[in-house]
């Protein structure tokens, strides 16, 4: 591989919005765009100008924002013509966006420009060389991406070659071999940039797809081959089954191959850039994503929490935080004393018997498992179990009564009304409340109720409501397992119930949530030597 550092090009504002599902507004791409450029990407794709308004107004506002180090770019294709190249409508539509950075595609596989534009191969050749040659006139860094190459490649070696020819005469500044199908393999990626590597004296670029799940060795044996330029989307989406991660990709680079990047790369930062991408595009992100997925570093298996507790580099290849993710130790009926001690230590809970309590805390949670309860995704609720036995905590309330209504009105519009009883220190709270559905009435009812003993609880929200059937073969008797996300500003944690009945499960996972809360206010008052007051 040559001396020289890796450029990276972010292409999620244009290729990953091709992705099933994935629909970003101008507002978001900017968002996303100062993100990336704050982390430091050299090169973000921003859109196709000349195939749709949202793209040209995306163009036209980003002008007006003060990038630090990131370039946009803007992509489209070769003309249509050879006959109207520098009236081309696409190409002018680059030029109009304004941007100092062009991507144009040109096809380089001879099935596709055979059968798919039905033009000869020098036909295809000049389309490419003027194509590039009147964006380049015009004072534009052009980069080409040479679509289907390796594919290409494979049927004609020629043919490919003189496609990359005819750009590097039209005045290409970069080559980038697309994988666009993604059913290369490493060992023909490498073979292949590196013929190429060696034929031309300009940067050699990479872009995989992950059809065949190798987009990112493809991407990390290009650069091995030579390749100093490497596009993807942060998050690995993209048309079909998406295209490389960069956030696979780049730790690769730094941390194993120990490349240099053009630019310093806010490296800590990676987890929360992609947990910001993923939000915007409204997407459950991969929770087993390389370095940044939230199980990346999670330990569950008793044998693996003792080993982590003692080098944490037996189970991790690398230290979480260097990526902007952290270590977790799962408690499960699979967890020994060490998952324990790791948690209890993790929320600063010393016990004044350890090892009675611990055989107790295993004990408990293995029998709630085995009852269909699951704390991997229920932080709070096992919180609240584990202070509770080491004396820290006792529950400020509890719901002795509770009746969940539901009515049918004209239109077959429905009508959800919840009353109950709160305990609050030997004083009782009788209240109803109405909501869109019996879990909404019942959260309503439930907050309305406790209100009165800790206003603290007015700001905490529902965010999220899962439920899961735990014994389908049961039927309308079957447990469910309900999850509860909830939030305050920035906090946000996650609680658990089951049942036979599902609005006793919503209810138990909601009184943890509010009682997780309200201990949470406690320890912090009790550390500034105050005390949590019932109004």
């Amino acid at each position: 591989m040559k001396n020289k550092a890796i450029e990276l090009f972010d292409t999620t504002l244009r290729d990953g919005t091709q992705g099933e599902g994935v629909n970003l507004s101008v507002e978001d791409k900017i968002r996303l765009a100062k993100r990336l450029d704050d982390f430091g990407i050299n090169i973000i794709e921003g859109g196709w100008p000349g195939s749709n308004p949202r793209d040209k107004s995306f163009f036209k506002k980003i002008k007006s924002i003060n990038l630090k180090q990131s370039e946009i770019c803007a992509f489209g294709s070769t003309a249509r013509k050879l006959s109207n190249v520098e009236g081309d409508h696409n190409l002018l539509s680059l030029l109009e966006a304004e941007v100092g950075v062009i991507t144009i595609f040109g096809k380089t596989w001879q099935l596709h420009s055979k059968h798919g534009l039905g033009i000869s191969d020098l036909d295809n050749a000049k389309l490419i060389e003027r194509s590039v040659a009147f964006l380049s006139k015009n004072g534009v860094r052009v980069i080409f991406d040479a679509e289907h190459f390796f594919d290409g490649y494979q049927q004609s070696e020629s043919f490919a070659l003189e496609m990359l020819d005819a750009a590097v005469n039209g005045g290409a500044d970069t080559l980038v071999l697309c994988d666009t199908n993604g059913g290369s393999l490493p060992n023909n990626i490498y073979d292949v940039t590196r013929k190429v590597v060696e034929r031309y004296s300009l940067p050699i670029g990479i872009h995989s797809h992950n059809d065949s799940g190798l987009a990112a060795a493809n991407t990390l044996t290009a650069v091995s081959a030579g390749a100093l330029h490497v596009q993807g989307t942060i998050n690995g989406v993209g048309e079909r089954c998406g295209n490389v991660s960069l956030a696979t990709v780049i730790p690769n680079l730094v941390l194993k191959m120990n490349v240099t990047t053009k630019t310093d790369l806010k490296l800590p930062n990676l987890a929360s850039l992609v947990s910001f991408t993923y939000d915007i595009m409204n997407m459950h992100p991969n929770t087993q994503a390389p370095f940044i997925g939230k199980s990346a570093f999670a330990h569950k298996g008793g044998i693996h929490v003792s080993a982590v507790m003692k080098n944490s580099s037996m189970y991790e290849h690398i230290k979480p935080d260097i990526v902007g993710n952290k270590q977790r130790v799962l408690v499960s009926d699979l967890s020994g004393k060490s998952n324990i001690s790791f948690k209890a230590n993790e929320l600063n809970i010393n016990f004044k018997n350890s090892k009675e309590i611990t055989g107790k805390l295993i004990s408990k949670v293995k029998d709630l498992e085995f009852k269909g309860y699951q704390f991997e995704a229920a932080d709070a609720s096992l919180e609240l179990i584990i202070r509770e036995l080491s004396g820290e905590y006792s529950p400020f309330f509890t719901v002795i009564d509770s009746n969940v209504h539901i009515s049918h009105g004209e239109n077959d519009s429905a009508k959800s009304d919840a009353t109950l009883k709160v305990l609050v220190d030997g004083d009782i709270e009788h209240t109803a409340s109405d909501g869109d559905g019996p879990v909404d009435a019942l959260n309503n009812a439930l907050r309305k109720a406790l209100s009165r003993f800790f206003p603290h609880l007015k700001d905490v929200r529902l965010t999220d409501y899962k439920v899961r059937v735990l014994n389908e073969q049961e039927g309308t008797g079957a447990k469910v397992r309900v999850l509860i996300e909830s939030t305050y500003g920035d906090e946000s944690w996650s609680t658990i119930g089951v049942s036979k009945n599902i609005i006793d499960a919503s209810r138990q996972a909601l009184s943890d949530s509010f009682n997780f809360r309200l201990a949470q206010i406690s320890k912090w008052r009790k550390k500034s030597g105050e005390e949590l007051q019932s109004a």
